[in-house]
């Protein structure tokens, strides 16, 4: 019994072999062939690099820059406020509201960001006029600029999305939270400002990063209907002087350096609110 199991057990005699993986090694090399390829053609294509660096601070790219971080701070903020409302209407015991505010959500994730952009900026042809017949009235022509019908296509369609990132934040909190609150006398509108949301934040605000870093990108479809974000404005320098390359390099250097920065403090925000939660758990 001891000869057998000394057999089984001694395995000091065997060689060492060391397993090769020639999946990576073959995914890892053409991989660097793929980027030393395009590379190359970057390298040799006909780009006249000197016109990246000139357009790099031209007035107009930075113009551009500047109404893009103006419309996506607008439509963002008007986003979290439409979705923190339609996120309490979709929990509110009342079917009205809460119909409603399935129907926006269903409505504005369902169709693209591009065509309720069109439609926001063509709203004239369906209401030429607005306001109350006798007491004011406008025609809409004058009031829907691009800026204001970029700021309402991007912002209420954000809010559909938000809403779902504040629903399942509020959802994440115990229940046993708003009950303590309700056994007190809070009210619920009280309840959910002063308990439910402080808690919440934790699991909404991660999301909400990332919703920002996208809208930083998404106002580029605001040049379908001229608004001059800083993609509209290289278009307009390249349809003049030819250099599609160059100015399309441009903008993405500016987007990546936007959407950098934003990423930066993204994780920032998420590791104060991870401590947070740490500390939490620990109390408990």
């Amino acid at each position: 019994m001891t000869e057998m199991s000394e057999d089984v057990t001694d395995i000091s005699h065997l060689e060492h072999v060391r397993r090769r993986y020639w999946g990576r090694y073959v995914a890892s090399a053409a991989i660097i062939a793929l980027i030393g390829y395009v590379v190359l053609a970057f390298a040799h294509g006909q780009i006249e690099w000197r016109y990246v660096a000139r357009f790099l601070t031209a007035r107009s790219i930075l113009n551009g820059l500047v109404n893009t971080i103006v419309m996506t701070v607008l439509a963002m903020v008007l986003g979290v406020v439409l979705g923190v409302i339609t996120a309490i209407m979709r929990l509110s015991p009342n079917p009205v509201l809460q119909a409603v505010a399935q129907g926006y959500v269903w409505l504005f994730r369902g169709t693209p960001v591009i065509l309720q952009l069109l439609l926001w900026f063509n709203l004239a042809l369906v209401f030429p006029s607005m306001g109350i017949p006798g007491l004011f009235e406008f025609r809409t022509v004058d009031v829907m600029t691009p800026f204001l019908a970029a700021l309402l296509g991007l912002g209420i369609n954000q809010g559909a999305y938000t809403s779902e990132v504040v629903r399942a934040g509020l959802l994440s909190v115990d229940t046993g939270q708003y009950e303590a609150a309700k056994s007190i006398g809070m009210p619920r509108l009280q309840a959910l400002r002063r308990v439910i949301l402080p808690q919440a934040m934790r699991v909404i605000v991660p999301p909400i990063g990332n919703e920002l870093v996208g809208m930083v990108k998404l106002t580029s479809l605001a040049s379908v209907i001229q608004y001059a974000e800083m993609l509209h404005n290289a278009e307009n320098i390249y349809y003049a002087n030819a250099r599609v390359i160059e100015l399309l390099m441009v903008a993405g250097v500016w987007y990546l350096v936007v959407v950098t920065v934003l990423s930066f403090a993204q994780s920032r925000v998420e590791r104060h609110y991870a401590r947070g939660a740490g500390r939490a758990s620990g109390r408990q």
